[in-house]
């Protein structure tokens, strides 16, 4: 196993492609610590699924996007599980709309828990990982954030501002023994997408080299290539999961 006895935290698990990446991270040995906020039932439903893994398993209903919920998180998480060996910032949200009609709310918003949270976590979880002169920081971005997309400059700001984030990580912890990735989905089919217009979501599917949209465990075995020792000389790099949309 991949993660054998390695302590993970992921943000925003309780669906989508947090939920599969802690599904992967268990498969694969690892301890997983997650946080949810709005999807009570979701969130506490995990923490069960994940038991019959065989590993330890604890949910936090936190949020990553508020300092001080986000420092009292790593401590927590370390005083539970005694290491924190891989973090994962899962959690983000969209508000689309054309730049005429985005609110200033929805640019905060979109800031504070796509980006903003990423800060609060990382800098909570520097200070153990520099004293085990160890640990993997996975950061989820978007392709969004290379290229941009109409309707979501809010978004699309945030994930670039990942991106410069994440390197920047990288390239101070890396004498610590500490490196930073972040993963950059495309088109990932999962229950937002189920909703939509077939002919809507089949256009898109046609649109990528490999004709089919990614599902949220391509982006997870990503999420555990980053995790574990096979990627010790991989930091500060993008790894894009689209199918080869963005090439």
């Amino acid at each position: 196993m991949l993660l054998k006895n390695k302590n993970a935290l992921i943000t925003g698990a309780s669906k989508g492609i947090g939920r599969a990446i802690a599904h992967r991270f268990a498969a694969q040995g690892a301890n997983i610590a997650f946080t949810y906020l709005s999807s009570v039932e979701q969130g506490q439903a995990l923490e069960s699924e994940l038991s019959a893994y065989g590993v330890k398993v604890k949910g936090f209903r936190s949020d990553a996007s508020d300092f001080v919920q986000a420092d009292k998180l790593i401590a927590d998480v370390v005083a539970e599980f005694g290491t924190l060996d891989i973090l994962v910032n899962n959690a983000g949200i969209t508000m689309d709309n054309l730049l005429l009609r985005m609110t200033e709310e929805a640019w905060d918003k979109i800031m504070a828990v796509n980006l903003k949270s990423c800060f609060n976590t990382v800098k909570a979880a520097c200070k153990p990982m520099m004293k085990q002169k160890a640990g993997s920081i996975i950061n989820m971005t978007s392709i969004v954030g290379l290229k941009g997309n109409a309707g979501q400059a809010n978004y699309a700001a945030s994930k670039a501002g990942i991106i410069g984030f994440t390197k920047s990580v990288a390239l101070e912890l890396g004498s610590r023994g500490i490196r930073c990735n972040a993963i950059a989905p495309g088109f990932i089919e999962t229950e937002m997408t189920g909703k939509l217009d077939e002919k809507t979501v089949q256009s898109w599917r046609d649109a990528i080299p490999l004709k089919r949209g990614g599902s949220p465990e391509d982006v997870a075995d990503a999420c555990v290539f980053l995790g574990s020792e096979m990627s010790t000389y991989i930091t500060g790099q993008v790894i894009q999961v689209d199918g080869g949309l963005l090439t």
